[in-house]
């Protein structure tokens, strides 16, 4: 067993999660931090062997990751969500990341669905008639027989990809490295995309942000959908070209749109998104709910618990694969 860590947590409110650790780890010798530019400042002064980091979504560009990744930084940083675009990289051999992964996954996969079904039962329309007090016939649009493609089947597109199937569709997606995968009909690469992209009806985004996926979806990629489709991002801003997504949704190239993360967050009130018909937006919530902060952190616990076993910890990620 390794001698009591040193523990810096930081958030947007940590003293809950400094006690819940305190609790789960007695001897830890534990921080709270809830400002990028103290945080510069307490790294140096205490030398913490593990940093617990929930990023502040308004500022994310602030993050202090140089004074983290430098010589008096952790060896091991957890960060509390899933997207590790934030760091801008790492040397593995000084500096172990991990991330939640997989906490918000049902959760996710519940927003793709939730805002698919939004258009295909014209949720829009319904209102309409009520508030206008009319009962014009309507034909439903199903979501069984029609295809879904989940672009990045990870943790969350396995999750989408379940709930797909029980609304019986035919599932489709994309991982790095293509294998049988329970609930998914086709696996595919990446590059097979410009002939995925006419067959599906649904297409969900759920990649991280890599150099090999900025701006995956395109002019191109739009051009080759269905004007049917609908989209759901769940992934992380620079994913989809913003400027092909106006475009596209200004000609109704596509059907619809949800949109959960953007390439400047908060989304800028000039932004002409704003004004895009069938388009829903969200403040980067797909993941939120209430419980997400105490499953991450009680994951966060449990490696730690195996950091100081010498144990293998869970969601090590790959800087050069994001994941």
């Amino acid at each position: 067993m390794t001698n009591a860590p040193k523990i810096i947590i930081l958030a947007e409110q940590p003293a809950h999660l400094v006690d819940k650790l305190r609790t789960r780890i007695p001897d830890a010798v534990v921080k709270g931090c809830d400002d990028y530019v103290e945080m510069s400042a307490l790294v140096p002064e205490f030398t913490p062997d593990i940093v617990f980091s929930i990023t502040f979504s308004a500022s994310r560009h602030e993050y202090p990751r140089d004074i983290l990744k430098g010589p008096e930084g952790p060896k091991w940083i957890s960060v509390g969500g899933s997207g590790v675009d934030h760091m801008k990289g790492w040397d593995p051999e000084r500096l172990t990341v991990t991330n939640s992964a997989g906490v918000a996954a049902s959760m996710m996969a519940e927003y793709v669905f939730g805002t698919a079904l939004h258009f295909t039962l014209d949720i829009p329309g319904l209102e309409q008639d009520r508030k206008a007090r009319v009962w014009p016939p309507r034909l439903m649009t199903p979501l069984r027989g029609k295809t879904c493609l989940i672009v990045g089947l990870g943790h969350t597109g396995q999750e989408i990809a379940a709930k797909a199937r029980a609304f019986g569709m035919h599932v489709i997606g994309t991982r790095a490295r293509p294998a049988d995968m329970e609930n998914v009909d086709e696996v595919h690469t990446s590059d097979d995309l410009p002939k995925l992209w006419p067959r599906a009806d649904l297409i969900a985004v759920s990649v991280p942000l890599l150099p090999t996926t900025r701006k995956l979806i395109d002019a191109r990629a739009f051009a080759a959908m269905k004007s049917t489709a609908i989209l759901v991002d769940v992934s992380r801003g620079g994913v989809i070209d913003q400027a092909a997504l106006i475009n596209a949704m200004r000609s109704n190239t596509i059907a619809g749109a949800a949109l959960d993360v953007f390439e400047t967050e908060p989304l800028p009130e000039d932004s002409p998104i704003w004004s895009l018909e069938n388009v829903i937006i969200s403040p980067h919530c797909s993941s939120v709910f209430s419980g997400w902060e105490t499953a991450s952190f009680d994951m966060f616990c449990d490696n730690v618990e195996r950091w100081r076993r010498g144990a293998p910890l869970f969601n090590v990620v790959d800087p050069a694969r994001g994941y």
